[in-house]
């Protein structure tokens, strides 16, 4: 899982994961119909959201048009992975001619290396409004805590 910067905060990781976003815009710009080397299913990757709070980890999958008996949410080894299928709609007719085609369909995928400090066992997921939500709580040592100073000595008035 890759972080989320606080503002005026530099992360390699951040990074990484902006250059992977920049890379895959410009493959889908040259080749917006990527396959898989198994089959000839379109392959495409949904945008996401990751945040970082106290007590969780929050990641958001945009989905349009999918439906939620489509999309699979797996764990395995620390590896989260969101995987399905948008089907395409009905085939036009013999003659339909399309003038903008940007919607995809197919096959996507998305993995994120969990850190060690997730749950796994607590993992929750919703799916709402074409937005597939999903909580993965910190384990309880890695949860923020107060811990209490003890005065000693000092002077006394």
């Amino acid at each position: 899982m890759l972080p989320v910067l606080r503002s005026g905060t530099f992360s390699p990781l951040n990074e990484l994961f902006t250059l992977r976003r920049e890379v895959d815009q410009l493959f889908d710009r040259f080749f917006p119909w990527r396959t898989t080397t198994t089959d000839t299913a379109v392959v495409w990757t949904p945008p996401v959201t990751v945040r970082e709070e106290s007590e969780a980890l929050y990641v958001e999958c945009e989905l349009p048009g999918v439906s939620p008996e489509d999309v699979q949410l797996s764990v395995e080894n620390g590896v989260l992975t969101i995987a399905g299928e948008k089907k395409a709609p009905a085939a036009a007719g013999q003659d339909a001619v399309y003038h903008v085609l940007e919607r995809r369909y197919g096959r996507f995928e998305r993995s994120f290396n969990l850190p060690a400090n997730v749950d796994t066992e607590k993992i929750r997921a919703r799916y709402e409004n074409g937005v597939l939500h999903i909580m993965l709580p910190k384990t309880e040592a890695a949860k923020p805590r107060r811990i209490p100073i003890e005065a000693v000595g000092g002077s006394e008035k």
